[in-house]
């Protein structure tokens, strides 16, 4: 039920204001707007508001929406106009004012997520500390002699302060140069400087982290299994888990820290097990059934518990970044766009086959996210449907036919030749963009599928 109230919501916010954009902006430049609706198919609701009388509907299939202009059709002799409407019609502006109404949608869903970026960097941002933990043999971090508990300082020269950071710089940097630079100081307190190659990188195994690629992982002390903190409606609360339980054994093994009671759990998606606690001075015997979700492509099981952690190991290996207003302004306008540049760089890569496609997402992957982030908190889910926004706002960029883009494309021939493109190409353009992005939807579509079939 909460995957699919946080899908709707996902979808229904950004749909909303990215057709939004396009509404405030035509009726900026004077267009009249027949037509608002979330979603396509059967309407559920609508009614018209405004001295337009523009009718707004909020129809069945939540997959999108579209916003209907006076004169959008510029080729059609069959639409006829008021006289005093006339110049209202889409077809009837300059080409200036209709590259402004087309762009306004996508730049609606990146300032969204400048302003969600920004709310969550005032919130101020929790992360773990880069921590080495454990280094793979064998691989390109290995070869670089990085040390268990070497603490990450800068990832080509600019500073981090989260495994979050060092993974997304790694990310971005990974796709533009064969070494990338990682300052390190070890328990020593020295400084010492690592070139971790990463020209051999396999991107077309999705599912994979970053950090797991290059042979990293992330230092978990051990801690002992206690629970803490138990989600509403979770697994955990419906078995009879409680906060302060010492979890003795799993399935009739002991558990001894709490990294391995996770991983135990992590391995029985959708299975009955049994965890033995001692509650005060009692034992007890308690059956739960944790959940299934997929995480980096893979399904594991999760019951909704966190560990107990005191505030000295908190500090110790958590950190909270805070931002004054300003400040978090800033950062939400580099997050944004150094998001929406690696997004492109991606889908560049994908179309040369750099990476793989089986890392595109389609409906059913992010209904899933949808639901896993909600759960996880508000911050993760306001990052959640940042990230969403940003990818919304792309994709409608491209230069494809029938898409926001593929209309600016359009505008632009049209503003150097003093001319408008002809019925013909644009019609066979239209056949081009559906075709192209039915293909991007089926192949979406098909690893989401493949991703829920094979784990």
């Amino acid at each position: 039920m909460l995957t699919a109230l946080a899908f709707i919501f996902t979808i229904g916010l950004l749909v909303t204001v990215h057709e939004y954009g396009h509404f405030q902006v035509a009726r900026w430049c004077g267009v009249k707007v027949l037509k608002f609706s979330v979603g396509f198919g059967k309407p559920l609701w609508c009614k018209k508001f405004g001295a337009d009388q523009t009718e707004f509907v909020i129809a069945a299939i939540p997959l999108g929406g579209y916003v209907k202009m006076l004169g959008e059709d510029q080729f059609s002799q069959d639409e006829t106009f008021v006289s005093h409407d006339m110049t209202r019609a889409l077809n009837r502006q300059s080409v200036g004012k209709r590259m402004a109404i087309v762009l306004a949608g996508p730049l609606a869903n990146l300032l969204l997520a400048i302003i969600l970026y920004w709310l969550l960097f005032m919130m101020g941002v929790v992360g773990l500390k880069p921590i080495v933990g454990n280094v793979v043999e064998h691989s390109p971090a290995a070869a670089t002699h990085i040390s268990s508990g070497d603490v990450i300082q800068k990832i080509n020269n600019k500073d981090v302060a989260t495994w979050q950071d060092v993974r997304w710089l790694l990310l971005q940097d990974s796709l533009k140069n064969k070494q990338v630079e990682i300052q390190a100081i070890n328990a020593k307190n020295e400084m010492h400087v690592y070139q971790i190659d990463v020209s051999t990188l396999d991107y077309d195994d999705a599912k994979q982290d970053i950090l797991e690629k290059l042979g990293l992982t992330i230092y978990r002390p051990e801690m002992p299994a206690i629970v803490g903190e138990i989600a509403n409606n979770s697994p955990a609360q419906s078995a009879g888990l409680k906060p302060n339980d010492l979890v003795l054994a799993i399935n009739q093994n002991k558990v001894s820290t709490w990294e391995f009671f996770v991983q135990e759990i992590q391995q029985h998606p959708d299975v009955n097990i049994d965890i033995l606690v001692q509650r005060d001075a009692e034992e007890i015997n308690i059956r739960v059934k944790p959940d299934a979700v997929v995480e980096n492509g893979k399904t594991i099981g999760r019951i909704g518990a966190a560990f107990k952690i005191g505030q000295t190991e908190l500090d110790q290996f958590l950190v909270t970044s805070h931002y004054s207003v300003a400040g978090a302004l800033v950062k939400a306008v580099e997050k944004t766009w150094d998001t929406a540049i690696f997004s492109l760089k991606m889908l560049g890569n994908m179309l040369v086959g750099q990476v793989s496609w089986k890392g595109m997402s389609g409906p059913v992957t992010i209904a899933s996210y949808a639901g896993q982030s909600a759960n996880m908190g508000i911050k993760v889910f306001i990052g959640f449907l940042a990230l969403i926004s940003i990818s919304i706002g792309v994709l409608n960029l491209l230069p494809i036919p029938i898409l926001d883009g593929g209309h600016f494309m359009y505008y632009m021939v049209e503003f150097f030749t003093k001319k408008p493109v002809s019925e013909a190409v644009m019609n066979f353009g239209q056949k081009v963009g559906f075709i192209l992005l039915g293909s991007i939807m089926v192949l979406a579509l098909y690893n989401d599928i493949n991703r829920l079939t094979t784990g």
